[in-house]
């Protein structure tokens, strides 16, 4: 694998990893005609999938990936970006190349830091972008907040359902608008979630909803529509609170609003429905029988207690 296999006017980008929003992104770049590697060993049947249906391939190691790319984009769940930083700083001091860093990651700006000091130990350039919006699709844009001096080397990832927002060379900017913005949210989806198991479990359930039918129409729309189906992502999204919670407290907001949406994406986690995927989640399910399912876990959690 070489950086002369690419063609003029396009990059070899690699991407860590091939999961909802990231195999998207791939398809996205493929289809502009940029080669997109990735790595594979160990992943899932569906990861696998979704790599050769984006048509990314699998690059066999990170020294390869990062000997091969001119970019590498971090989109994975919060709690593991510091650490592919780490490893691909040590895969980049390995192979002797560095190709430009770019995390797209829902991480705080002290994260962000941390991993701007992590590149600064081998000279590599990194970039922040803070995704915000589900991932690009026809009729619907993507919005890739980018921060950091020379983000004119991310210009090949604007257009096509992705649209590159330029916030100027401070690093963390990038990463306070997506701290921000996710706190409204995914705050919003705890509170939804939250408000309506409590319901259930106080004998309510009923005419709580029809209250919200009736009253808080634009919320119930959303409770409706949405939180059955939460719990398939909700092991990350639980990280990103984590990370939220940490910049609301580095500025004298409390943390404690976001711990408390952690702890609620933790609970849905830990429910049968956590095993389903955005792709294989039953869209036939009602919001009664999800919350009916929620409150036999919470109902067994309290017996045990």
């Amino acid at each position: 694998m070489t950086r002369s296999a690419v063609k003029p006017g396009t990059e070899t980008v690699g991407l860590i990893s091939p999961g909802d929003m990231g195999h998207v992104v791939g398809g996205v770049l493929t289809a502009k005609g940029h080669r997109v590697l990735t790595l594979l060993r160990g992943r899932s049947a569906l990861t696998r999938e979704r790599a050769e249906r984006s048509g990314m391939q699998d690059a066999g190691s990170l020294e390869n990936l990062v000997d091969s790319c001119n970019v590498v984009l971090s989109i994975m769940p919060p709690e593991n970006a510091l650490m592919f930083a780490r490893d691909t700083v040590a895969a980049m001091a390995a192979v002797g190349a560095m190709p430009l860093f770019v995390d797209c990651n829902a991480i705080s700006p002290a994260t962000t830091r941390a991993i701007d000091g992590l590149l600064e130990t081998v000279d590599a350039p990194f970039l922040k972008v803070g995704i915000i919006g589900p991932p690009p699709r026809p009729g619907a844009e993507t919005r890739f907040y980018a921060s950091g001096p020379g983000l004119n080397r991310i210009a090949f990832l604007d257009g096509d359902g992705i649209s590159l927002r330029p916030m100027g060379d401070d690093i963390t900017r990038a990463a306070a608008i997506k701290m921000c913005y996710a706190g409204l949210t995914k705050g919003k989806m705890t509170l939804h979630t939250a408000v309506l198991l409590a319901g259930e479990m106080l004998g309510v359930g009923e005419e709580l909803q029809a209250e919200f039918a009736s009253s808080q129409k634009a919320d119930w729309d959303l409770m409706t529509a949405r939180v059955p189906f939460y719990a398939c992502d909700a092991g990350r999204w639980a990280g990103e609170m984590d990370e939220i919670s940490q910049t609301f407290e580095n500025v004298g907001v409390t943390p404690n609003l976001h711990r408390g949406a952690a702890d609620v994406f933790r609970f849905l986690d830990s429910t049968p429905l956590s095993a389903e995927t955005r792709e294989s989640a039953d869209r036939s399910r009602t919001l009664d029988l999800t919350l009916d399912i929620y409150a036999q876990v919470l109902k067994h959690r309290n017996a045990a207690k």
